[in-house]
């Protein structure tokens, strides 16, 4: 079992920076597939950003050249540095870990590819 508890997030007004963290339980952190994703009112979940269990990372386009994945595989801890913040990145962000025994190498960005999620953090960018 893979716990997962995220923090950060916040408001700011779009231009803005944010970061978030999760912190991850289990003895293989360095297995798993680590992502963020987020949702907005009345959207469905959408892939942010992953990062595979040997760093390469994916982003989604919207947010291609504006946010940071990174993990510290010695503290089981996930980051997202989020930089010029716009409106529409207004959502409820959500830490996700796969893992199902082998190394994750895949660059997994759909809600189904993952098994364990954070209660997520608020991130609300206003214009």
């Amino acid at each position: 079992q893979v716990q997962l508890v995220e923090s950060g997030g916040g408001s700011v007004q779009a231009g803005g920076s944010l970061s978030l963290s999760c912190s991850a339980s289990g003895d293989a952190y360095t297995r798993y597939c680590m992502a963020w994703f987020r949702q907005a009112p009345g959207k469905e979940r959408e892939g942010v950003v992953v990062i595979t269990s040997d760093g390469r990372t994916r982003y989604a386009d919207s947010v291609k050249g504006r946010f940071t994945i990174s993990k510290d595989n010695a503290k089981n801890t996930l980051s997202l540095q989020m930089n010029s913040l716009k409106p529409e990145d207004t959502a409820m962000y959500y830490c996700a870990a796969r893992y199902s025994g082998a190394k994750c190498v895949g660059f997994y960005l759909g809600v189904i590819d993952y098994f364990y999620w954070g209660q997520g953090t608020q991130v609300t960018v206003s214009s």
